[in-house]
C-alpha cells in the first residue's frame, strides 16, 4: 500500500494557479524581466504595448506569467469589450419604436380624418404608434357628416372619438359643424390648411412654397397644374413619397394629431 507522503514526492511542488487578467486598456503592469511599468495600450500579433509615464511604448509577449500586476504575478489575456446595448430605434413619429411588436386588438376608440389622404399621411408617420395602442383611423369622407356619423357609432366611456379636421380655422365651414358636436367623448382637433396636401413642409416635396390657389379652382387640381405634376392621385404620390418623418410635417397637424391618440387612448374612468 503506497503512503500519502511518497505519492506527495512523485508529485512534486504544486504550482499555485496564476490569474487570467484581460488585457484592458489602462490596465497598468509590468514586465519583471526589464522592470518596465506602464498602461495597456493595445494588444496586436500576439503581444501587448504598454506606455509608461513619460509617453514611451515598449512590446511584451503575451507570456503565461509575464507581467505583475500590483505586484503579484499575472496572464495578460486579450481583452473583449462588453457588447453595446443596441441602440434605440425612432419611429417616423419620433417615439421609441417597440420590436418585436404583435398586433394589439383594436381599441373600441377611433381616429376620424377627412379623407383617404388624410388616413395614409397619418399612417405614414404614426403607424407604429397606432399599433402599439391598437387604435384604427377610419377616412370620414368628408365632415358635412360628422354629426351623423358620430351618432351611428355610438359613443361612451372606453368608446371614444378622436377627429382630424382640415382647414379648421374661425368663421369656416369645418368650424361651424365643429361648433355644434356637444360630446365629452369626442375631441376635434385640426389644421389651419386647405388640404392635408399643404400641411406637408415644402421643402419635403422639393418646392419653394405651395402656389397660391385662385378661389373657386378645385386646390389639388390647381396645385397639380401649378407644379405641373399632371393629375391629382399623381401629384398625392410626390408628396406622400417626400414624408418620412414628423419632421416633414408642419407642427399645427403634428400637435393636432398627438392630443388625438392621447386622448382615445386614455383609459376609462370607473364609474
Amino acid at each position: 500500500m503506497r503512503s500519502h507522503s511518497y505519492d506527495d514526492v512523485l508529485a512534486g511542488p504544486r504550482r499555485k494557479k496564476v490569474p487570467e487578467v484581460p488585457a484592458e486598456p489602462g490596465l497598468v503592469v509590468e514586465d519583471p524581466a526589464s522592470g518596465f511599468c506602464g498602461a495597456v495600450v493595445k494588444i496586436e500579433y500576439g503581444n501587448v504595448v504598454l506606455e509608461d509615464a513619460k509617453g514611451r511604448h515598449r512590446v511584451f509577449p503575451l507570456a503565461p506569467a509575464g507581467f505583475l500586476l500590483e505586484g503579484k504575478p499575472v496572464t495578460l489575456v486579450p481583452y473583449r469589450a462588453p457588447a453595446k446595448p443596441p441602440a434605440r430605434q425612432i419611429s417616423a413619429s419620433g417615439s421609441v419604436r417597440v420590436e418585436g411588436l404583435k398586433a394589439r386588438v383594436a381599441r373600441d376608440s377611433r381616429i376620424w380624418v377627412e379623407g383617404k389622404h388624410d388616413a395614409e399621411l397619418v399612417e405614414r408617420v404614426w403607424g407604429h404608434d397606432l399599433r402599439v395602442e391598437g387604435v384604427v383611423v377610419e377616412p370620414l369622407d368628408g365632415v358635412d357628416v360628422l354629426a351623423d356619423r358620430i351618432a351611428e357609432f355610438g359613443t361612451g366611456p372606453g368608446r371614444r372619438l378622436g377627429v382630424l379636421v382640415d382647414h379648421l380655422v374661425p368663421g369656416s365651414k369645418e368650424s361651424r359643424l365643429v361648433d355644434a358636436i356637444r360630446d365629452e367623448n369626442v375631441l376635434v382637433t385640426g389644421h389651419p390648411y386647405i388640404d392635408v396636401w399643404e400641411a406637408v413642409r415644402p421643402e419635403a416635396v422639393g418646392i419653394g412654397a405651395w402656389p397660391k390657389i385662385p378661389r373657386g379652382t378645385e386646390w389639388k387640381q390647381g396645385i397639380c397644374a401649378a407644379l405641373g405634376w399632371g393629375q391629382p392621385f399623381e401629384g398625392w404620390q410626390r408628396v406622400l413619397s417626400g414624408v418620412s418623418s414628423f419632421r416633414d410635417l408642419e407642427t399645427p397637424l403634428i400637435g393636432a394629431v398627438e392630443r388625438l391618440i392621447d386622448f382615445v387612448t386614455e383609459p376609462a374612468e370607473e364609474g
